[in-house]
């Protein structure tokens, strides 16, 4: 007579199969946070060096041409960043495209851009980030911040490298304009103040890497700096600046680290 072999298949029960899971969801929910932060990390790191490129093409721009790039034109149709054509912006032909690499763009700023999913905007090409229009892309001291050049390039008037005296004196940040429920691209980093002394901007500068703006200083350096709190301008879109962490870093007086002037004392 032949003997049967039974073959004894293990298997898991229902209680184990359930505590597998239950293990396999903590071990997530564990991993998660930090696999975010990892993300967020790196796309501070991209932030930065878009950034940074942003400062090298504007230093490059003023030893070629004797002056920082102009923040825009007067007829607001020439940013940095973009021209106008056909009623939208094309951001390979702003003042500075000539010195951002083949690309002639700037880099999009990779948290900027989840932000934007599904978003209006009526200001296209900055990446996210905007420029020190008041007193780097433009002159206050020339008939309130809105001196040009004569036609046709009428272009805004900018400051040269050879004024500024100190390394504490913004050039780029991280940037957003509050508009409606969510944010859109603005392509200058406001001031607290407005240099003609008529009141507070719509803030611009955007603290979006856990909770900190990341600046691009006239030196070259790139720090991530914390909002100080104080009260917002008027925004005429609906946007809610403090809810989108839209503010200003740094001192009130004179304009702190965007003013040239007070940073040369």
């Amino acid at each position: 007579m032949k003997t049967r072999n039974k073959l004894h298949h293990a298997a898991f029960t229902l209680i184990e199969l359930l505590v597998v899971v239950a293990i396999l969801g903590i071990l997530i929910s564990l991993a998660l946070p930090a696999l975010a932060k990892t993300i967020e990390s790196a796309q501070s790191v991209q932030s930065t060096a878009n950034l940074r490129q942003l400062v090298t093409a504007n230093v490059a721009y003023a030893a070629e041409n004797g002056s920082y790039c102009p923040a825009n034109n007067r007829a607001n149709t020439m940013r940095w960043c973009a021209k106008k054509v056909g009623g939208k912006f094309d951001p390979t032909q702003g003042y500075l495209s000539d010195y951002l690499g083949r690309s002639r763009r700037v880099t999009m700023c990779p948290l900027f851009k989840d932000m934007l999913k599904g978003s209006q905007s009526f200001e296209d090409g900055t990446g996210g980030y905007g420029y020190n229009s008041s007193y780097i892309g433009g002159r206050p001291d020339l008939s309130g911040n809105s001196a040009f050049t004569p036609a046709p390039d009428r272009m805004r008037i900018s400051i040269r490298a050879m004024e500024i005296q100190r390394a504490t004196t913004v050039m780029f940040t991280t940037t957003a304009y509050a508009n409606g429920a969510g944010v859109q691209e603005y392509p200058y980093c406001e001031p607290p103040n407005w240099p003609d002394g008529s009141g507070r901007p719509s803030p611009s500068v955007h603290f979006r890497f856990n909770n900190k703006a990341l600046v691009g200083w006239c030196d070259g350096r790139v720090t991530a700096e914390s909002c100080d709190p104080r009260d917002v301008g008027f925004n005429p879109h609906g946007g809610d600046a403090d809810s989108q962490k839209l503010g200003w870093f740094g001192p009130d007086e004179e304009n702190g680290f965007w003013n040239p002037k007070r940073n040369s004392e």
